[in-house]
């Protein structure tokens, strides 16, 4: 599967661990940056790796900064994408399931190297189920641009 990262300076160490274990996998990775602990914007990294996945560039993306939720309302900007921040292994589960979110952000001052593979493993490996979720996805999506 072919992935985008994007994250912040308060999120790269995290960044760069998943983007080993995604390599390591057989995941091709797209990094959107950033690319050291500097300070810097958080919106600029997410919105690209939004931005290949609304392409179809990217199957998949993970955004990451201290908390998750900048990056998530940046990613959800971007028409095509739904990401949903995630902190347990069942919300990233449902999200796949119920949501079909294409897009994982990702807290990476509360969330270790081993709680994120985790979280990844789970939303990379559920299935969206469809059925009456898609009906509800559809109208969600039916909402970008108001």
């Amino acid at each position: 599967m072919k992935i985008s990262l994007g994250c912040d300076h308060g999120a790269f160490a995290l960044k760069e661990h998943l983007k080993e274990y995604l390599t390591r996998q057989g995941h091709r990775v797209v990094d959107c940056g950033t690319d050291s602990t500097d300070s810097c914007d958080y919106p600029i990294y997410a919105r690209a790796a939004a931005q290949q996945v609304a392409s179809g560039e990217c199957e998949r993306g993970i955004v990451l900064c201290t908390t998750g939720i900048g990056v998530s309302v940046v990613a959800n900007k971007v028409g095509g994408v739904r990401c949903a921040l995630c902190r347990d292994l069942l919300s990233a589960q449902l999200t796949r399931q119920h949501n079909d979110a294409n897009m994982l952000a990702l807290a990476g001052g509360f969330t270790g190297p081993f709680e994120a593979e985790r979280l990844v493993d789970a939303f990379l490996g559920t299935p969206f189920e469809g059925g009456r979720h898609q009906r509800r996805v559809d109208l969600v999506m039916e909402t970008e641009g108001l």
